[in-house]
């Protein structure tokens, strides 16, 4: 499978991203109940940070996942570990669908970290999913992350993963 990535518009993306995140199957992404203008601020306040980057991934041209790239030393796990240089946090949405395809979460998770360790200066990739996420969990360890902890953060538990470069590699490499 075959991946491409651009930024978020906030406003032109607004009501594909308001789909995906008000999706049932998107309960961890914690936007349930946003409204469309809701979505549009969230995401005009991410474009607008220096630390905090959003993208619409696509296959064929047509938008089939959301993905967030931040520093965790100013966002998200600010005090809640010890951020290294090169380190990069990330956050992945898949859009929903009535067609699942096998493998295809798996294709994305692997093109989103092949992305972020595109930039040479990435040396790690950190994520704090929601510990009731089993799914996510297992995607996260088949790309070579590992659960260093668990972190309380205000909107949920979380385990904090940690994704070496080396680890990426090899475990893209037993993926493919």
């Amino acid at each position: 499978m075959t991946f491409t990535v651009r930024p978020l518009d906030p406003f032109a993306d607004a009501e594909l991203v308001h789909g995906w995140v008000t999706h049932p199957k998107a309960a961890f992404w914690l936007m349930q109940d946003a409204k469309l203008h809701d979505v549009e601020r969230e995401y005009m306040a991410i474009s607008a940070h220096e630390h905090h980057h959003a993208f619409i991934g696509l296959k064929d041209g047509e938008p089939v996942f959301l993905m967030e790239r931040y520093d965790p030393a100013h966002v998200e796990l600010v005090g809640l570990y010890d951020a290294r240089p090169g380190d990069v946090g990330m956050h992945f949405l898949v859009a929903p669908t009535d067609t699942p395809v096998h493998g295809f979460t798996r294709g994305v998770i692997t093109a989103v970290m092949e992305t972020l360790f595109a930039d040479e200066a990435t040396t790690r990739v950190v994520v704090e999913p929601d510990v009731r996420n089993k799914a996510v969990h297992a995607l996260n360890e088949a790309v070579g992350f590992e659960i260093v902890g668990k972190i309380e953060k205000p909107e949920k538990d979380a385990y904090l993963s940690i994704c070496p470069r080396e680890q990426f590699m090899a475990a893209r490499g037993a993926i493919r």
